[in-house]
């Protein structure tokens, strides 16, 4: 069709509009891929920066996202009015007291969610990485329970975080949960379907490849692999952490879960202190894994999967001795080594 010149004109004056339009729907895109990405503040450690200046140091690198493993005042204080969402944990010593009385329940929520209007609280973890044998897992699901009960109206999920010690399976196809993994989460599993909360699991493939140099290939837990290490029917795995998120996700669908969807929890690689341990792998991962997670998994493919990277200060007081090398930060504020979290 041919176009008159008046028609030409007004598509000209029109242009800087349309550009305009686009550049805020790619800004738009970019911030929900940056969005996704958090970092874990631990604090095991008798050096680390005053938590305002934490907080700051989040806000200053674009880090939209945290995970605070207790209801520490101070950084809640400093988490006001700043749009970091954070992922609140319940500690595991705390569990039994809140699972045995709604009333505790509602005081730790009132004492440390509806006390700090201002904070963008998204998930509650009730427990991290409860292990079956421990006495304090069967107060995991009553105490989410009644957290969740606690918060109700708040608009937060509530969940709990496992590691992948009760999973097993290769491929990831074949992923299942232990047998007595499996009498623990399955309750756990059934809440979170019924109030379509995620399941928070902590990803490390640095210690699958630490214990099993074997048959695991270090640019396979590095996402540096050339090509396909594992085919799993129409499935292809080029890196370990894809391989282990979607034996959870084969794990979670053979017991019930399958609506369920996965927030990686922790996900890192040490920079001394042990195997393969140094800046430039720890670079490489995590790099890597934030470009990685855009994209899901190939179980789950073309939804970002939400992670948060461990973590953002070394923490001198933690053992064994790679376990204090976590962190993206030196505790002086200073980066061990460059992130883009965009």
């Amino acid at each position: 069709m041919k176009m008159t010149y008046d028609n030409q004109s007004s598509l000209l004056a029109s242009l800087p509009l349309l550009l305009l339009l686009l550049s805020f729907l790619m800004a738009s895109f970019f911030d929900t891929a940056a969005a996704q990405i958090g970092v874990c503040y631990g604090r095991i450690g008798n050096n680390l920066p005053r938590p305002a200046d934490a907080v700051a140091l989040y806000r200053q690198r674009n880090i939209r996202r945290m995970r605070l493993y207790d209801p520490n005042q101070e950084v809640l204080s400093a988490l006001r009015g700043t749009n970091i969402d954070l992922l609140l944990d319940v500690p595991n010593p705390d569990l039994q007291r809140i699972a045995s009385s709604q009333a505790e329940a509602d005081t730790w929520v009132r004492n440390n969610v509806r006390n700090f209007n201002g904070v963008r609280f998204r998930y509650i973890a009730v427990g991290n990485e409860v292990q079956p044998s421990d006495p304090t897992s069967r107060f995991v699901l009553p105490a989410m329970q009644n957290i969740d009960r606690a918060v109700s109206g708040l608009g937060i999920k509530v969940s709990t975080a496992i590691d992948t010690r009760g999973i097993s399976g290769f491929p990831p196809s074949s992923g299942t949960f232990t047998p007595e993994f499996r009498n623990f989460i399955a309750p756990v599993i059934g809440f979170l379907v019924s109030k379509q909360s995620p399941l928070l699991v902590n990803v490390y493939p640095y210690f699958s490849y630490i214990n099993n140099m074997r048959d695991i290939r270090l640019d396979y837990a590095l996402f540096t692999s050339p090509s396909t290490v594992v085919n799993d029917g129409s499935n292809a795995y080029r890196n370990l952490f894809h391989a282990l998120v979607d034996t959870v996700y084969a794990s979670l669908e053979k017991t019930g879960g399958g609506s369920v969807e996965i927030v990686v929890s922790e996900s890192g690689w040490p920079t001394a202190g042990g195997t393969a341990t140094n800046v430039d792998n720890a670079r490489t991962y995590v790099n890597n894994l934030i470009q990685t997670v855009k994209s899901g998994s190939p179980r789950r493919q073309g939804r970002s999967i939400e992670t948060y990277i461990f973590g953002m200060f070394d923490e001198n007081q933690k053992s064994p001795e790679f376990e204090k090398f976590f962190g993206m930060f030196l505790p002086n504020q200073q980066a061990k080594y460059s992130v883009n979290f965009n």
